[in-house]
C-alpha cells in the first residue's frame, strides 16, 4: 500500500500495533507463568487480558475502515519478544527473584513500544477527525500506561527488586 496520506499512515500503524499485540500476548502470558512473585504474575495476567481487549478494539477500528487487521507484521515487536525469550524465559537464573526482575524489564520494554504506537495513532485519529477511533485508542493508551505504572510499582515499591538485590 502506498503511503499517500495521513490516513494511509494511520491504517498502517493500526495494523502494526495489532501485529505487535498478537506477538506480545503470547510472551506476556509466558512471562506471567514464569513469575514467582504472586503480584507480578497477577499483573502479567491482567496485562494479557488488556492486550486481548486492545486487539478487539483494533479489530473494530479496522472493520470500520474496511481493512484486515492482519495487514502488517511488526518486526519491532518480533525483536522485543525474542529478547523476552532470550533474557527472561530461556535464560538460567540463580534465583526466582532475579528472574522476576528480568521479567519486569522485558515486559516494560514491550509495553513502552506499545505506548509509542498507541500515542501516535491517537494523535493521527484526532487530526483526522476520527473521534470514535480516537476514544477507543485513548482507552488502549490509558490502559497501557496503567500497566506500565503497575509494573514499576511492583519492581520498586513491591519486593521484586529488593528480593533480587
Amino acid at each position: 500500500m502506498a503511503m499517500n496520506s495521513l490516513k494511509d499512515v494511520y491504517i498502517d500503524q493500526i495494523q502494526d500495533i495489532y501485529s505487535a499485540c498478537k506477538q506480545s500476548i503470547e510472551a506476556t502470558t509466558a512471562l506471567g507463568q514464569k513469575a514467582s512473585d504472586d503480584e507480578l504474575g497477577k499483573a502479567l495476567a491482567a496485562g494479557s487480558a488488556g492486550i486481548a481487549e486492545g486487539m478487539e478494539k483494533l479489530e473494530k477500528i479496522c472493520g470500520d475502515h474496511g481493512v484486515d487487521p492482519n495487514g502488517e507484521f511488526c518486526k519491532g515487536m518480533e525483536g522485543l519478544v525474542k529478547e523476552a525469550h532470550a533474557h527472561a524465559l530461556d535464560e538460567s537464573f540463580g534465583s526466582d527473584a532475579v528472574r522476576d526482575a528480568m521479567i519486569v524489564t522485558q515486559y516494560q520494554r514491550m509495553v513502552h513500544y506499545a505506548l509509542a504506537g498507541y500515542g501516535c495513532v491517537v494523535a493521527f485519529a484526532n487530526r483526522l477527525g476520527l473521534d470514535g477511533d480516537a476514544a477507543l485508542l485513548q482507552q488502549c493508551l490509558d490502559q497501557t500506561y496503567d500497566g506500565d505504572r503497575r509494573m514499576t510499582e511492583i519492581a520498586t515499591r513491591g519486593g521484586v527488586n529488593a528480593d533480587a538485590a
